[in-house]
């Protein structure tokens, strides 16, 4: 009985919005609401100089649900999600997360350049959001009830007084600052190797690969222009520069789900899919139906299987096994042989990057 008046009362909150995406999008932008009612003392400290930057924050939302929910739809996704999130409390869930979404680590077997410009990048757009979105929503602001000395206010709650000369305020208001020159120096070094190196300038065009880079760049160039005409100019050409600022920033939180950027908000779900390979490669590893090499989990292995019989795709070969059940080299090379009549499946030779990294 109970069970039925819990799935009853689920099922009641669903049809209280038309789909996934309403209700995400009323969950969200009410929790903001809250929390800015909140962080704002009742809406008394909320600076309207910000709104620009608070709607393309909105829009960025709506786009964000519409693709992840668009994305978590699909079978593999699902599984991914649903298990990954079994597997959240494994011991090495910290050590997964520092190396995917703080030190970068999987990227640094790609060499130490490319390790470089996504650090710069990633903690120049991380330390900007966590700055930025706090003030926008007035979760933080500064006040001065004494001359010399900043109150810093985070959720309504006094969190502290600093001399506004102190090193402190000199961080807090140069933070954007010391972000925007990270992001440029990181964006940068992706131009120069998306212009030089051969095998990025083969497979890339100018949408998806260099506008979100010059986005980024916009954004943190006419940053650093504000600050200087603010500090060296006296204000001077400020409001033309600040609205080319804004605009750059609204126009790149439209763009971001939709785009390459769109990785950004998506990088967490990384942690699902190592703790997912590290667990169920833990209990037993699928060996090759060729070279009974182990290259996956027999439980991925089995999913694979399943989700291909999902979409009405079966690989199943007429010499008795499943294509899922092949590793990448074999299964190269069994494709090859379809077509060329020669097993050349069978021949027991590794291919030249078979162990590559990165």
């Amino acid at each position: 009985m109970e069970e039925t008046n819990v799935k009853v009362s689920k099922n009641s909150i669903n049809n209280a919005f038309a789909s996934h995406f309403a209700k995400s999008m009323f969950l969200a932008v009410s929790g903001i609401v809250i929390l800015s009612f909140i962080g704002t003392r009742m809406f008394t400290h909320v600076d309207l100089n910000l709104y620009g930057y608070m709607v393309g924050t909105i829009v960025f939302l709506g786009g964000f649900f519409y693709r992840f929910i668009a994305w978590g739809e699909r079978p593999p996704t699902k599984i991914i999600i649903k298990k990954g999130i079994k597997l959240l409390f494994r011991k090495s869930t910290p050590k997964t997360s520092a190396e995917h979404l703080a030190t970068y680590r999987f990227i640094w077997n790609r060499g130490i350049y490319r390790w470089t410009q996504h650090v710069l990048i990633g903690w120049g757009c991380i330390v900007s959001c966590f700055v930025t979105f706090p003030l926008v929503f007035g979760w933080m602001y500064f006040t001065m009830a004494e001359s010399g000395y900043y109150t810093i206010v985070f959720m309504g709650i006094n969190l502290m007084t600093v001399p506004a000369d102190g090193i402190i305020a000199f961080f807090s208001y140069n933070a954007l600052n010391f972000s925007a020159i990270s992001v440029i120096i990181g964006v940068c070094m992706a131009l120069y190797r998306r212009l030089k190196n051969m095998q990025a300038r083969a497979d890339q065009n100018f949408l998806y690969d260099f506008m979100p880079l010059y986005l980024l760049l916009i954004i943190s160039v006419t940053g650093l222009i504000l600050t200087f005409m603010n500090v060296f100019l006296h204000g001077a050409g400020h409001y033309a520069m600040s609205l080319i600022h804004q605009y750059s920033v609204i126009v790149t939180l439209i763009y971001l789900p939709f785009g390459k950027l769109a990785h950004i908000p998506f990088r967490p779900l990384s942690v699902f899919a190592r703790n997912y390979r590290e667990h169920y490669g833990e209990k037993s590893m699928k060996e090759c139906k060729v070279c009974g090499t182990g290259f996956v989990s027999t439980e991925q292995s089995n999913d694979v299987i399943d989700v291909l019989g999902k979409n009405d795709m079966e690989f199943n070969m007429k010499d008795g096994f499943n294509l899922a059940e092949l590793c990448l080299p074999c299964r190269r090379k069994y494709r090859i042989a379809r077509f060329s009549g020669f097993e050349t499946h069978k021949v027991p030779v590794k291919e030249a990057n078979q162990n590559a990294k990165g």
